[in-house]
């Protein structure tokens, strides 16, 4: 893994938020391993108990279920903490346009409060989570920062809104603050239950059920699905990035590209199953075709990312093979 070699002072102090959400355990998980000090604040609105359980009982732990739209639970929680994750969302762009209101005041409110309490309390770092939906309509391939598009949803407005904010903190107020344009983050512990759950687990959770998945559109549409792993790299890896580097938005994907129609058959391989989807109408919002390049997160931070899609479905296959076992 790219950032076994990423390490920090003893006396570190990480406050997640988000933290008992998918990718924000994870990430809990990545720094207690290295014999940190980890705060998680999470409301639990989408995030899961069961999560962060493992680690309740580790003395360099503290869960604080409270809401970043709380601007004091957001200065009490910053208080002494050296960098920030910023992983609390309400990520699904079908939602988002079923429900615009909420997500500005989760994804834009909630995200400027943490900055603003990062601010106030000195943090040193702020990374934030963006999203691959920032570049919306634009048909160029792969995508580049600074080659945005008109976005597709309230849920992309919300992240482009955060990066916004995050480059005005970054000049006016001078919080470092870095932004990662997640691509399609998949792997251990995202959620393959609900109407808005990401496709990956949705598959396998179908097949293993013998149920039958629906795909939405024709198929052809590609992602650049990015594993879990990759994402703690360079999280980790943009706490460590020059000053210089601040205020800016980096693409955090594997740097490939992967058919639905494809993928659908790989897990179906993997799973010895054999069963023909239903196609069903494109959704609303999406991005036709997603493909990171990560050049500028390399130059910046070093993100080199270990993991490749044939690499990270075999190990998220053999995870919900366990966690989804009668």
């Amino acid at each position: 893994m790219s950032f076994e070699n990423v390490n920090f002072p003893e006396n570190t102090v990480f406050l997640v938020t988000g933290g008992a959400g998918f990718i924000g355990s994870n990430l809990c998980e990545a720094l207690l391993d290295k014999g940190v000090t980890v705060r998680c604040l999470d409301n639990l609105s989408t995030g899961k108990y069961s999560n962060i359980e493992p680690f309740i009982e580790n003395e360099r732990f503290t869960f604080i279920k409270e809401d970043i739209r709380d601007p004091q639970a957001c200065l009490k929680a910053t208080d002494g903490v050296d960098y920030v994750l910023n992983q609390a969302a309400w990520g699904s762009v079908p939602r988002s346009i079923e429900m615009p209101l909420l997500y500005e005041d989760i994804n834009i409110g909630g995200t400027l409060n943490m900055m603003e309490a990062s601010r106030v309390n000195g943090v040193r770092k702020f990374v934030y989570a963006s999203s691959s939906s920032v570049y919306g309509d634009s048909t160029s391939l792969p995508k580049k920062e600074g080659q945005e598009g008109r976005v597709l949803s309230p849920y992309a407005l919300t992240k482009r809104c955060d990066e916004e904010y995050g480059r005005l903190y970054k000049t006016l107020y001078g919080l470092d603050t870095y932004g990662l344009r997640y691509f399609n983050v998949f792997g251990r512990r995202q959620d393959p239950n609900g109407a808005y759950a990401a496709v990956i687990p949705k598959f396998i959770k179908q097949l293993l059920a013998g149920e039958t998945p629906v795909i939405h559109g024709d198929g052809m549409q590609s992602r650049d699905f990015t594993y879990i792993d990759n994402v703690i790299e360079g999280n980790l890896k943009a706490c460590l990035a020059p000053s210089e580097a601040a205020g800016e938005a980096y693409n955090i994907g594997a740097g490939g590209r992967e058919y639905l129609n494809d993928i659908y058959e790989d897990i179906c391989n993997a799973l010895g199953k054999k069963v023909e989807p239903i196609h069903d109408e494109p959704r609303k919002g999406d991005i036709r075709d997603s493909n990171a390049d990560i050049s500028k997160a390399r130059e910046a931070f070093g993100y080199d990312p270990s993991y490749d899609f044939k690499a990270g479905i075999a190990l998220a296959i053999d995870w919900y093979k366990e966690f989804l076992r009668p």
